[in-house]
């Protein structure tokens, strides 16, 4: 099976989903994590087009380590838009190129934009990717898949169906988010979080609602 995360930022597939995508990879599927924005405004000192190109190699980083693809639609932070043309063909032609068995997106009422515009995105052009007249030469439509949504960012107005127990994957997604070293100090210095305190915390809290030490919670919209 082919796993994509259509996912807002750098980091995101680490703070949402990794322990799940580690299970997945461990039982022989592929997974191609994709970052839509290029997380170019998450720092208080570096200037954006630097931190760009940090932040793809945190992200290529944290990705190879496990074996996982890493790609990006290089979009700027706080810009990302499910209304613009250029940026639904880009989405459009990294799901062709994937063709998954399912996507991986953020809950589309997450607090922050470019997560809920990366939900739509992901929506809306999962289908469009499996009509075989929309722009073919961004690639041959692929089968209509099902799609995820991860938790919310703050864990709040978001109940899962499906719960996933990555106890033996936690050690290896805080390895990975400790890649992703120009966030953790902005992350603290910016909103005050303790990025990898705060992933156990709420890894754990779902864990709590499913009876295990630490888990990943997802809602299902069969397509």
């Amino acid at each position: 099976m082919r796993i994509l995360t259509l996912l807002a930022h750098p980091d995101d597939m680490e703070l949402h989903c990794a322990g799940t995508l580690l299970k997945m990879k461990k039982a022989g599927h592929t997974i191609i994590n994709c970052h839509v924005a290029n997380g170019n405004m998450g720092h208080m000192v570096i200037m954006p087009d630097e931190l760009r190109d940090i932040r793809r190699k945190e992200a290529v980083k944290a990705s190879t380590m496990v074996g996982f693809e890493c790609v990006t639609a290089d979009i700027g932070d706080l810009t990302v838009n499910a209304a613009d043309e250029d940026q639904k063909m880009r989405v459009l032609k990294i799901i062709r190129e994937a063709k998954p068995d399912l996507i991986i997106t953020h809950a589309p009422n997450d607090y922050m934009i470019d997560h809920r515009e990366v939900s739509k995105l992901a929506f809306d052009m999962s289908f469009a990717a499996s009509c075989p007249h929309f722009h073919p030469e961004l690639g041959e439509a692929v089968d209509l898949m099902p799609l995820y949504y991860t938790t919310t960012s703050d864990n709040m107005d978001f109940q899962p169906t499906e719960y996933v127990d990555i106890t033996e994957e936690f050690d290896t997604v805080a390895d990975m988010l400790r890649c992703h070293e120009s966030q953790l100090v902005w992350l603290r210095d910016h909103d005050g979080i303790d990025v990898l305190e705060t992933t156990r915390i709420y890894s754990q809290m779902r864990g709590a609602q499913c009876g295990v030490k630490y888990a990943e919670g997802f809602r299902c919209l069969k397509q």
